[in-house]
């Protein structure tokens, strides 16, 4: 079977059987494209004579070349995960990938902001939206729903206007795997999405075809996640701290400041939609550097 071919079937796959967010898909596909360019080199025209060498010379050759460990952990899942269907598949005899091994990605603490700090953030974010500019509006509503629901930025680009309970002050979210769930908000949230409903919406929408979406863009489309990151990291370039600037540091720092006042580590694992507590631990970590920040700070012996 061609690699071409093969990889078109597979990812097929991930996307109908197995729900994998696009981004996902995407990066899966883009990989095992490249490990068929380099399989093709080495004499295997075809899945039929991907084997472990081959796999193992392609990641090797990745890490000579500088790539990161979180890269080549991501790689070498997918071939893992692509060999293993080949063989259910009856593509190969056996599943070649089984015994791949790959380096971890580094664990990095992630970036959190303060909490006077995002008072200040969206502080400064009202008073431009009291302009009664749409995309200000609009702006105000995406990041107070960030970080008060700690969703993934492709989860809140896909919402619709259903998804969201007024009365109840939740919203259905579709996360990783088409897993479902349902996430509550604030009133500060509300009542930036209901200014953004009443106000905004109706004049990014007068031009345009109708549209289900929660929020579009100023043509009046979904607003895409390249959108709601450059909105976020402009908001946040200015904001002292190191480290990435997109729309994930909103969800870092709202789980953050939920363990910081007192949330049971599961619940927010509920709420960020993690299969493992062991993702969520990580904002314990953090929780635990902040504590010693201060300690250290503070504590005339530190």
């Amino acid at each position: 079977m061609q690699w071409d071919a093969a990889v078109d079937e597979f990812e097929l796959v991930l996307r109908v059987e197995r729900g994998l967010s696009e981004h996902t898909v995407r990066a899966y596909r883009a990989d095992l494209l490249a490990l068929g360019e380099f399989a093709e080199h080495r004499g295997a025209a075809e899945v039929e004579g991907l084997d472990l060498g081959v796999l193992r010379e392609w990641l090797w050759r990745d890490a000579q070349a500088g790539r990161a460990k979180a890269t080549l952990a991501r790689r070498a899942a997918a071939a893992r995960s692509f060999a293993t269907w080949l063989a259910r598949a009856g593509h190969t005899p056996t599943d070649v990938g089984a015994r791949l091994r790959s380096p971890k990605p580094d664990r990095r603490l992630p970036r959190v902001i303060s909490a006077a700090q995002m008072v200040d953030l969206l502080g400064r974010m009202k008073e431009r939206a009291g302009s009664g500019q749409p995309t200000s509006i609009r702006d105000l509503a995406v990041v107070e729903l960030l970080y008060a629901s700690a969703l993934r930025v492709s989860e809140l680009a896909g919402l619709d206007i259903g998804d969201i309970d007024l009365d109840r002050l939740t919203v259905r979210v579709l996360g990783k795997g088409a897993k479902e769930r349902v996430v509550p908000f604030g009133v500060p949230a509300l009542n930036a999405i209901v200014d953004y409903l009443r106000q905004a919406r109706p004049a990014l929408m007068a031009d345009a075809e109708p549209s289900n979406a929660l929020f579009v863009s100023a043509a009046g489309r979904r607003l895409g996640t390249r959108s709601v990151y450059a909105l976020v990291a402009r908001l946040l370039q200015d904001v002292p701290g190191t480290g990435p600037s997109g729309p994930h540091a909103l969800r870092h720092t709202a789980a953050t400041h939920l363990l910081d006042g007192g949330a049971d580590l599961r619940a927010v694992q509920e709420l960020l939609g993690h299969a493992s507590l062991g993702t969520t631990q990580i904002y314990t970590h953090v929780s635990a550097e902040r504590l010693k920040e201060s300690y250290r700070a503070a504590h005339p012996r530190a």
